[in-house]
């Protein structure tokens, strides 16, 4: 049959791992709100020389960290909602994912003094110990079928007050991704950037302008824009 996969044919379709991404925003920045943005490598498998926030998948030792304060209970439900058939990823690992990616990629940290995690050489060398609770869960993405890898990736928000020492010391970031900086939200759709993230740089627009000058609220529903199927589905958590 034209289009059927021979029953003795490998299976070649990536597998879809779970990922975590933080939206770390300066609502005080010069140039007016901000978001924090770097540049994927030339030579990257996914999303080569787009624009993203900081994040990645999550690793097994993700599932042992100790924070020094936990999600919240709304965003700890949410995540929990919508499981994935063969995800062991829980709303605990998730948030280490986003802050460790964090860390690792820009040199920030959001903690509290206190024992970091095992190899966590950034929070270890601050004596803090990662903290969650500013974590707000905004957005949630599956990769479509057909791309050469794919991610479960939930987005998380975090206010720049939040984070520890200088927010524009990126000296500590390693090198996946290149040109950190702050980019206003008025400027952010000049950059070349993945469609998702447009997505999701509106879905902030509307978080902000609801929130006015008051702190930023958990959204009334999280999007999820699910292709773990053959079929894509948009859907609201919570």
């Amino acid at each position: 049959m034209t289009g059927a996969t021979r029953p003795d044919a490998p299976d070649t379709a990536p597998p879809i791992r779970d990922a975590a991404t933080v939206i770390v925003l300066d609502r005080h920045a010069e140039g007016g709100a901000s978001v924090l943005m770097g540049q994927r490598g030339a030579a990257a498998a996914f999303m080569a020389s787009k624009y993203v926030f900081p994040g990645g998948a999550l690793d097994p030792e993700d599932a042992l960290a100790r924070l020094a304060q936990p999600l919240d209970a709304v965003t700890m439900a949410r995540l929990a909602a919508e499981p994935r058939e063969g995800s062991q990823a829980t709303p605990d690992a998730l948030a280490a994912a986003a802050l460790r990616e964090l860390a690792e990629e820009t040199g920030l940290l959001t903690g509290q003094p206190g024992p970091a995690p095992a190899g966590w050489d950034h929070y270890a060398n601050a004596g803090l110990a990662p903290d969650a609770s500013a974590l707000i869960y905004v957005f949630r993405a599956i990769t479509p079928p057909g791309r050469t890898r794919r991610f479960d990736a939930r987005f998380l928000l975090l206010d720049a007050d939040r984070l520890h020492g200088d927010r524009e010391d990126f000296s500590n970031a390693c090198d996946e991704l290149s040109h950190l900086h702050w980019v206003p939200l008025t400027e952010a759709r000049a950059l070349d950037l993945p469609f998702i993230t447009e997505v999701v740089l509106a879905e902030l627009a509307a978080l902000l302008h609801a929130a006015g000058d008051g702190p930023l609220e958990q959204p009334e529903r999280v999007p999820f824009f699910d292709n773990r199927g053959a079929n894509p589905r948009f859907t609201r958590i919570g």
